[in-house]
């Protein structure tokens, strides 16, 4: 809880501090970069940095944890929190790098804001960074002890055992550890961060979902091809499908990720758009090995049949269970598919039963659509999940 002091200083310079996030966290990441290459080179996305998505979220997070302690004292924003820990965790992050952005966060604040930040703003905003640095440390730690390793031990090298094209953009690689260990365990809808070295010698970190279920001494990641649509194409994905073949090697973190079935009993929808299908077909896979029997609704949204990865498991896994449906939306459909599941995805017509759970993730329009449309036919807030891939730039109490 932030003191009182600090309260009243945090509200009156929320507003001014909101409007100079945005450059706050462009000169923070030149300082840490400036200071610390290696942290671009093997830690950040440096595609994320290109396109200033990564600081939109440092900004934007911050900003709505800042807001929730003045606003609602006595509650903490535990959903972000919480998402921003697994993606660190499978990052490897540890306690002593949140020393170093603060160093270089508030030299920034002080640069910007300049005669602003005076030492009790300043001090005020340092309590800010604190809890919120001191929770997200918190909650690592108790992600690294789940899964056995010390903080940020979350790497091993694991062998390609074969890979198969899904469609023209999107490639399946199995995997198993390279030493002959069992694999860790996951939830079905959890990822994992792959790191690997390109030709400029950087070690860049992706994270891809396991796109089959726990049970497997193999693991699946189903990966892309991220074209860049007039900025560079995504550099992790094009050397995956381009170099990496069965018998290769690569660096593959601990499983994460807060995208998991909370409700297993209730009813069901998984709803995805392009590649967001991934963590849906391991959660599909584990429901019908588990012998789900409460209604689950599947909906997809893709350009064309051609596009939708894995879209022969997606139809078959939701026929082995006792009572679902399947609903697939394509822009661009073969001939004869019904004209109300042509375009983008529209709940109007498919019944979402009382008191179903829903989980998401694709691109953000669609799972805001999709969020929306939900809580029009009176599906909780809480009730709806999401998962977004890359940082997380829509900080909807979902």
């Amino acid at each position: 809880m932030l003191s009182e002091p600090s309260t009243a200083t945090v509200r009156a310079t929320l507003p001014a501090v909101g409007a100079a996030i945005g450059d706050i966290a462009d000169l923070f990441y030149r300082k840490l970069f400036d200071a610390h290459p290696e942290l671009l080179r093997d830690l950040f996305n440096r595609g994320n940095q290109a396109s200033g998505a990564q600081r939109q979220a440092l900004a934007g997070s911050i900003a709505a944890f800042a807001t929730q302690l003045v606003e609602h004292p006595d509650t903490r924003p535990d959903v972000m929190l919480g998402r921003i820990a697994h993606k660190h965790a499978s990052l490897g992050i540890t306690a002593a790098q949140y020393d170093v952005v603060h160093t270089h966060l508030f030299a920034a604040i002080a640069e910007v804001l300049g005669d602003a930040a005076t030492p009790e703003v300043a001090a005020a905003w340092d309590e800010v960074y604190w809890l919120m640095a001191n929770a997200l440390i918190a909650i690592e730690e108790r992600l690294y002890a789940q899964q056995g390793v010390l903080a940020g031990d979350v790497w091993r090298d694991w062998e390609v055992v074969s890979r198969a094209t899904e469609t023209a953009d999107v490639v399946t690689f199995q995997l198993r550890p390279a030493d002959g260990a069992p694999a860790p365990g996951f939830h079905p809808g959890q990822y994992v961060s792959v790191q690997i070295e390109l030709p400029d010698g950087a070690g860049q970190i992706r994270q891809y979902s396991l796109s089959s279920a726990p049970g497997s001494p193999l693991r699946s990641i189903t990966v892309k091809r991220v074209h860049g649509d007039g900025s560079p194409d995504g550099e992790v994905s094009r050397q995956l499908h381009d170099r990496v073949r069965a018998g290769d090697r690569l660096r593959v973190s601990a499983p994460y990720g807060d995208l998991v079935l909370k409700s297993p009993d209730a009813p069901l929808l998984l709803a995805s758009a392009g590649i967001g299908c991934t963590p849906m077909l391991s959660m599909l896979e584990h429901l019908a090995s588990d012998g789900h029997r409460a209604p689950v609704t599947v909906v997809h949204g893709d350009r064309s049949p051609d596009d939708h990865a894995m879209r022969t498991d997606h139809a078959l896994l939701t026929g082995k269970l006792t009572d679902a449906t399947a609903h697939f939306w394509y822009e661009n459909p073969e001939p004869g598919h019904p004209a109300n599941r042509t375009g983008l995805v529209d709940l109007t017509g498919v019944v979402i039963p009382s008191g179903t759970h829903a989980y998401l993730c694709g691109p953000l329009p669609f799972m805001r659509s999709v969020r929306t449309q939900l809580l029009a036919k009176g599906v909780p807030s809480a009730d709806i999940h999401y998962e977004v891939f890359g940082p997380d730039l829509w900080l909807a109490t979902a």
